[in-house]
């Protein structure tokens, strides 16, 4: 590693690795993982993204990192700081994360965001992370309120990447740097 990376108390945010391909094809190819996105991905898909997710830590030093369970070494998804993708309705950088189904339930997700957003404001300086997703997935709305995060519904909007339907509808989470708390378990 060229040192980018996060530790929690369970888990260590670190590079790609090519044993990470695998699982991460596999994490993108299960139906249930990919429920709030328009489909699944190939094997292609899943290396093409895991390798740019990898040079974007290599040229900024902060991105999407593959996530494992400290203890285990087990790859189990991938969390991270990107900026908003140009075409959508507001700018900054976004928080996410996306966990393997056997990963889900531990408080995993919660762990490794407060990680990146604790990067956010104290490494990288940043005023604002927000994090958005589909109006239907309550998971991940739950986690962004548990970082402290809130929703002004002035601010939902329809994802013009994705087709018509219920995956369309999106809400957006923000947190400023000034009104930041400890996350809540």
């Amino acid at each position: 590693m060229s040192g980018s990376g996060l530790r929690t108390d369970r888990l260590l945010l670190r590079e790609w690795r090519a044993s990470d391909l695998a699982p991460w094809a596999a994490m993108n190819a299960d139906p249930v993982v990919r429920e709030y996105f328009p489909g699944v991905l190939t094997r292609e898909q899943s290396e093409a993204s895991a390798a740019r997710f990898q040079a974007d830590l290599e040229r900024r030093g902060w991105g999407w990192w593959a996530v494992e369970v400290a203890a285990t070494g087990e790859f189990i998804g991938f969390t991270g700081l990107d900026p908003v993708e140009d075409g959508m309705p507001f700018t900054g950088v976004e928080a996410g994360w996306r966990l393997a189904r056997p990963a889900w339930g531990h408080g995993y997700a919660t762990e490794a965001a407060q990680a990146v957003v604790t990067h956010a404001f104290e490494i990288l300086d940043l005023s604002e992370v927000l994090a958005v997703t589909t109006a239907t997935n309550l998971r991940s709305q739950a986690v962004m309120r548990r970082l402290g995060m809130t929703r002004d519904p002035a601010d939902d909007f329809d994802d013009p990447d994705v087709p018509e339907g219920p995956l369309r509808p999106n809400v957006v989470y923000r947190l400023r740097a000034a009104d930041r708390r400890p996350a809540v378990r």
